[in-house]
């Protein structure tokens, strides 16, 4: 997995690519965790190239959106068909705050 970091005023946009699985889930927790830390706590994930994602990368993003949310924040995620199929596998869409588009994210973002 690949990624850049974006920080905008009371945001943080990541875009990744690759694969989020049991080999990139250790990292992947970790650095975002460690950002959402070091504020601020609203983040969009844009999984949008993200070309696979198991249970481990599903689990990483439960555990940073439940991270953000306890510092007031919210984790946004723009998808695509894959990674919105193996969330609704899962029954997390509810949970999980899906987007067709980056601007769609970060409207959502600021309308919260």
């Amino acid at each position: 997995m690949r990624g850049t970091l974006e920080v905008k005023e009371n945001l943080q946009i990541f875009r990744l690519t690759g694969l989020l699985d049991a080999f990139s889930e250790p990292t992947f927790r970790k650095v975002v965790s460690d950002h959402i830390e070091a504020g601020p706590a609203h983040v969009v994930l844009d999984l949008s190239t993200i070309d696979f994602i198991d249970s481990s990368g599903l689990g990483a993003l439960v555990q940073v959106t439940k991270l953000s949310q306890n510092k007031q924040g919210s984790v946004q995620i723009v998808t695509n068909p894959r990674v919105t199929q193996t969330v609704k596998l899962v029954r997390l869409e509810k949970f999980l705050h899906l987007h067709n588009s980056l601007a769609e994210a970060i409207a959502a973002t600021t309308e919260g």
